[in-house]
């Protein structure tokens, strides 16, 4: 049965980890789509993991499986959990790197992975992703319902992770952070569209005793290369970047910088 299986992790791609995963979830369903969304998350970042995944999940077909596996508490008490929600269904740890995507969907039930059908017969404590998670998400790509992996529990009680609010000063300036930083080096904001008013031509970004303007733009070429402009992004949010260039390296901010925008 061929049926979409996303994988996020944090493994990168030198060691086997991830094709370990892969190979686990094909020798149960040889027909599965794997993708892979990344597997260059910073190590044990669950907020980062959560971004990524919320700002991916539904650009994928209904009833794909987002198999999500940045887990520093592995091998603790920790519940690995699936939680099915209005199109979906994801798998993963429940420490909260799940919880702005299943939200943003709307929960429908969740449960807690206990039957040992549907897991590899070693465990290992270092592990889950090969030996849990994995061949749950290959079981229910065959069509396994989400109830047969073990107890419905309350999705409600399920680990969240907050998604850093920007706080609005006055109608013109906000504290706000950075939440994420891509392979660009173009830096996300918190500060999302909506917020923006039209008419705004300049920032002013305040972060770390610096003070810098610069233009409001709609797309990176509307600065000269290696300037350093502001604009709405994919994931719609205010981003500060540099044209042809690295804005984190050439600002030196990092992912949970508190900044304040002000907006001309």
């Amino acid at each position: 049965m061929k049926r979409i299986i996303t994988l996020l992790t944090d493994f990168g791609i030198k060691d086997p980890y991830v094709a370990q995963m892969k190979g686990v979830i094909l020798s149960i369903n040889a027909e599965a789509q794997i993708i892979d969304i990344s597997h260059e998350v910073s190590k044990h970042n669950i907020h980062e993991a959560a971004f990524i995944l919320l700002s991916t999940y539904s650009k994928f077909p209904k009833r794909s499986i987002h198999v999500v596996v940045v887990d520093p508490g592995v091998g603790t008490r920790r519940r690995a959990i699936v939680v099915e929600t209005r199109r979906y269904l994801f798998v993963g740890p429940d420490n909260g790197v799940l919880s702005l995507a299943v939200d943003d969907d709307g929960v429908v039930r969740a449960y807690e992975i206990r039957n040992p059908l549907f897991l590899r017969s070693h465990i290992s404590s270092t592990f889950h992703g090969r030996d849990i998670f994995a061949p749950v998400a290959a079981y229910l790509s065959l069509g396994i319902p989400p109830e047969y992996v073990g107890p419905e529990i309350d999705f409600r009680m399920i680990k969240r992770t907050a998604e850093p609010k920007a706080f609005i000063i006055n109608d013109k300036t906000f504290r706000a952070c950075v939440i994420y930083i891509d392979n660009f080096g173009n830096v996300i904001t918190n500060i999302k569209a909506d917020m923006i008013p039209r008419g705004v031509r300049n920032i002013t970004i305040k972060f770390k005793d610096k003070e810098l303007t610069i233009p409001f733009k709609r797309a990176y070429n509307d600065v000269p290369k290696g300037e350093v402009l502001s604009l709405i992004d994919s994931f719609n949010y205010l981003e500060v970047a540099v044209n042809q260039g690295n804005a984190a390296k050439r600002l030196g901010l990092t992912v949970g910088d508190s900044i304040v925008i002000e907006l001309s």
